[in-house]
């Protein structure tokens, strides 16, 4: 058995994913109702998807800090 913290690598995919939207999206968005953020975020979906952009690591594993380092 393999004990996966909570800070592993997929989930700062997921993470970095959600930094993205909020950046492009979020930040610039005037949405007015749930609605309209809803159509905001699936035509992101849809321009993200045309074309994707992988992920780039920039540290090394050493670089990362864990989350318990930081408090």
């Amino acid at each position: 058995m393999h004990f996966t913290p909570t800070y592993s690598s997929w989930i700062n995919q997921f993470e970095r994913l959600f930094a993205e939207v909020t950046r492009d999206l979020l930040q610039r968005s005037d949405s007015r109702s749930v609605e309209a953020l809803e159509k905001d975020l699936r035509n992101w979906i849809a321009a993200w998807n045309k074309n994707p952009k992988s992920f780039i690591w920039t540290k090394t594993a050493g670089q990362i800090s864990s989350p318990s380092d930081d408090y």
